[in-house]
């Protein structure tokens, strides 16, 4: 058996705080195994842009299929991604290994101006999510809402220095990166139902 594990990680903020709570898990169960985590470049992280309003291409395989390709050709033993990112289907030979336990799985607010319901007439909410999007509109008709994009530290920054009142977050990035205390508030669930998988991780290996 190999001594030395490699784990192969998108090269954000948040993929790496996801990686290395995977990291950290497996350093105490395996403390004979050492590992260590390789940032792998996807598509996404190069060159969404260009694809965002295509829709005849799916999003989900532009922040994984380079990752898959190096776990297939054995550089990597196992990879850290978000469930919300796999595509329906792995490449023939790969297959779930594990999944952790769900982190917080809600939509947050995050707002100059108050919560919700104190929110300005008219307030301009930024999220890049149509479902999102949906939700604070039955909720609030009268919000502007704006195009929002880029990693947690960007879309915070964009809320700091850019007309925005408010914006809509996952609960688990915000956590997993130490930024909990940026919460105004958690978005009820019931209310505002949180996508499919969000908070959750997906450990993916070879099926040999």
């Amino acid at each position: 058996m190999k001594k030395n594990i490699i784990i192969g990680s998108r090269g954000s903020i948040l993929a790496l705080a996801q990686a290395n709570l995977v990291k950290d898990k497996l350093e105490k169960n395996y403390p004979n195994l050492s590992f260590e985590i390789k940032e792998i470049v996807t598509s996404g992280d190069k060159d969404l842009k260009s694809n965002w309003e295509n829709s005849d291409v799916s999003l989900k395989s532009f922040f994984t299929k380079e990752i898959e390709h190096e776990l297939l050709d054995g550089d990597i033993d196992i990879a850290v991604h978000s469930m919300k990112d796999m595509p329906a289907m792995s490449p023939k030979g790969l297959i779930c290994g594990a999944i952790p336990d769900r982190e917080d799985p809600r939509d947050v607010i995050v707002s100059k101006n108050g919560f919700l319901v104190t929110l300005p007439q008219g307030a301009k909410v930024g999220t890049s999510s149509l479902r999102r999007a949906m939700n604070l509109k039955a909720v609030r008709p009268d919000f502007e809402i704006k195009h929002l994009r880029g990693n947690i530290h960007t879309r915070l920054k964009k809320l700091e220095t850019e007309d925005y009142d408010a914006i809509v977050l996952a609960a688990a990035g915000l956590k997993r990166t130490g930024l909990a205390d940026k919460i105004t508030e958690y978005l009820n669930g019931e209310v505002f139902p949180p996508a499919p998988a969000q908070g959750v991780l997906y450990i993916q290996c070879r099926e040999n």
